[in-house]
């Protein structure tokens, strides 16, 4: 589920439309706002970004736009990496629109927790945390009630990936807390709407590209020996590749 085998970003993006379009707006908010330094950018971040003490004073927009607003570079790569690591997945289980709808509602969630927390609070928040979180949730919820839509290799993967994750929330500064854990709390409860009537990620993708060779002309015998295999080095490795990518973004995040 989690090994991406795409052979092309324009393949990524025409399996993972949703996906696709939130990680492109990510990056391109934080080149506006933080490369560029573009004024347009920086209106949309003093607009957008999560401030607890305006909402309470009716900007309840914050409660959304923060979720594609980042505090620099390791920021908004280590959450796009989550999101293209783990997105896909469930984009292609649950559909393009409920998959759009968990994403948002779990990152509200997470931004509406951390304004019960301290609702007078002039700290400003911001970044798609609490939606990944949110995936995460979903993802517990299937490993724990839903094991016939995940492999176990899977389910050991991002249970140990959330532990990971949830450790550092407490261990690093300026994480924000409560975003983290509401928005897994809120794709926690929102497993059983969002996995009904959801297929294993393999069953799906099978199916697809059935279709896209539906169209052969001529029959090769041989064709599915062509098929890229994944090694199974990488397969048996992948949970320390991921690990490793992880530690080297934290390491990154040091310096920016």
């Amino acid at each position: 589920m989690f090994i991406r085998t795409e052979r092309s970003i324009q393949e990524f993006i025409r399996f993972y439309p949703v996906v696709s379009v939130i990680v492109f707006i990510n990056l391109l908010l934080w080149l506006m706002i933080d490369v560029l330094q573009l004024q347009v950018g920086h209106s949309l971040y003093h607009f957008g970004v999560g401030h607890n003490y305006s909402v309470s004073y009716g900007e309840y927009w914050r409660l959304v736009t923060p979720i594609f607003l980042h505090a620099g570079l390791s920021h908004v790569l280590f959450n796009s990496f989550a999101l293209v690591l783990f997105g896909p997945a469930l984009e292609t289980m649950i559909g393009k629109v409920r998959f759009i709808f968990i994403y948002f509602l779990t990152g509200i969630i997470g931004n509406v927790g951390t304004y019960i927390i301290d609702p007078m609070s002039t700290i400003p928040h911001l970044g798609a945390s609490g939606a990944i979180y949110g995936l995460f949730g979903i993802y517990i919820y299937m490993a724990i009630f839903r094991k016939d839509l995940i492999d176990t290799g899977s389910a050991q993967i991002i249970k140990i990936i959330f532990i990971i994750g949830l450790i550092t929330t407490f261990i690093q500064p300026n994480i924000n807390i409560a975003a983290h854990i509401f928005g897994f709390i809120g794709g926690f409860a929102l497993g059983p709407i969002a996995l009904r009537h959801a297929q294993p990620f393999f069953l799906v993708r099978n199916r697809v590209r059935r279709a896209e060779h539906n169209d052969d002309v001529q029959f090769n015998p041989n064709r599915w020996q062509k098929k890229r295999m994944i090694p199974t080095a990488v397969r048996k490795n992948m949970l320390w590749i991921i690990l490793g990518i992880l530690v080297i973004f934290g390491i990154i995040g040091r310096f920016f």
